[in-house]
């Protein structure tokens, strides 16, 4: 296997700048040209000279030994003064190596996948984390990352190998009296495992909105204040306000953090009839857009039908609170006035929601979950019909088993690697 190596910060010039190699030569590598090398996970400040013996720069030198390190493999890290000149340099020096070559984005991870030291929901979990904007974002990556979403399968993986085993055991003395009746113990496995997992499935769409964004729209008739509110919210001009109906045509998307959570306010264009086509195509994508939210803010008079069916937890104000006798349910993007209470209400719903998020963050664990599932539906119902049944049970186990598997990385994620690594920084 080639050693590998790459700049694991940011480009371009900084204080510190960390160079990572790792390989089976990454110490032969580290003792040419820093010698003498300082024992492993013990920090030592080393000259890094070229071929000649010329200093390029003064480093701090890590050594981390196999498997006792991120990649599984034996691993350095130099932190170099971040010049763009001294890192030009020492990359150079590094590929003059034989068997070595400057690292593929993700590379680093997926050898720490092969070597076991990730799953691939934890590789997942680091991608977030690298990509996490909220304090929300990065518990959860965190959580995604410890591998405790790895931990759960590995539990159901053994329950439902156990329910399998005891079921081939009935199937190949099916000429002999079995002594002990397995169906009881089957089933409560395949039960326990069962709503376990239909639990996860349940928090994925919220698991995976505190990953995304929850969506908040803004939904009214056109001058009800929308994209003034949106702006008071914003704290800044992101939508163009006018007293002339239908200025907004199209989704304005404002990305903020609200307590935490990430969250895209979506600004509408207004709900009405016969405008003419381009605003008519504004106002279907309000209308699909004000659907799909995850929370939908309308600006209404009293008494008035609401433009889009609501849901549980909408929430329903009255416009331009500023021009009115009495400012009850009412808001004013102008003055503000409500403004801070509606943002104290909007943390507050999708607050109680994210606590029923599960550990599963991606579509593609869904799916997995869901197919596992579905194994397992299939099994329960044939298992019903009696020993008979059991090898087609038996078979419905494996399925679900391998789906788990698949979630973990561990079979049929061949195609998905390059994908989700090809996300990943140089470095890393």
């Amino acid at each position: 296997m080639d050693t590998i190596f790459a700049q694991a910060t940011a480009q371009g010039r900084a204080g510190v700048c960390v160079i990572r190699i790792s390989g089976p030569q990454a110490f032969f590598i580290a003792e040419t040209i820093a010698q003498p090398l300082p024992a492993p996970r013990v920090a030592a400040v080393r000259a890094i000279s070229d071929a000649d013996g010329q200093v390029i720069d003064r480093a701090l030198v890590l050594t981390f030994e196999g498997p006792n390190s991120f990649t599984g493999e034996d691993t350095v890290e130099l932190h170099l003064h971040g010049s763009i000149a001294v890192v030009r340099a020492v990359l150079a020096l590094l590929s003059g190596f034989d068997g070595t070559r400057l690292a593929e984005p993700g590379e680093f991870t997926r050898r720490a996948m092969e070597n076991g030291k990730l799953d691939l929901t934890q590789v997942e979990g680091l991608g977030d984390l690298i990509e996490a904007e909220t304090e929300a974002q990065r518990k959860q990556a965190l959580r995604v990352l410890s591998g405790h979403l790895g931990q759960k399968v590995d539990i159901w993986r053994e329950k439902l190998i156990r329910a399998a085993a005891l079921l081939e055991v009935t199937i190949d003395f099916a000429d002999e009296d079995v002594p002990v009746d397995v169906s009881p113990e089957v089933t409560e496995l395949l039960n326990a495992v069962n709503a376990d997992i239909l639990a996860e499935i349940a928090g994925t769409h919220t698991a995976e909105r505190i990953r995304t964004g929850f969506e908040v729209a803004i939904i009214g008739r056109p001058n009800a204040g929308k994209s003034t509110l949106l702006n008071a919210l914003a704290g800044r001009d992101a939508a163009i306000t006018s007293a002339v109906a239908g200025t907004t045509r199209d989704v304005i998307e404002v990305r903020m953090d609200l307590g935490g959570l990430p969250v895209t306010l979506l600004d509408t264009a207004g709900l009405r009839e016969g405008a003419d086509e381009v605003e008519a195509i504004g106002i279907d994508r309000a209308k699909t857009r004000g659907e799909q939210a995850d929370l939908r803010v309308f600006l209404v008079e009293e008494g008035e039908e609401l433009p889009v069916a609501a849901v549980a937890d909408d929430i329903v104000l009255r416009p331009k609170a500023d021009l009115r006798d009495s400012a009850d349910k009412a808001i004013s993007g102008v003055t503000g006035q409500g403004v801070p209470q509606l943002i104290e209400r909007i943390q507050t719903i999708l607050g109680a929601r994210s606590l029923n998020a599960g550990l599963a963050t991606h579509e593609r664990h869904r799916v997995a979950l869901q197919k596992s599932a579905e194994g397992l539906a299939a099994a329960m119902l044939v298992l019903d019909h009696g020993p008979d049944q059991y090898d087609i049970a038996s078979e419905e186990l494996r399925h679900s088993i391998r789906a788990l598997e698949a979630l973990v990385g561990r079979i049929d994620v061949e195609n998905l690697l390059d994908v989700i690594f090809s996300s990943f920084c140089l470095g890393k």
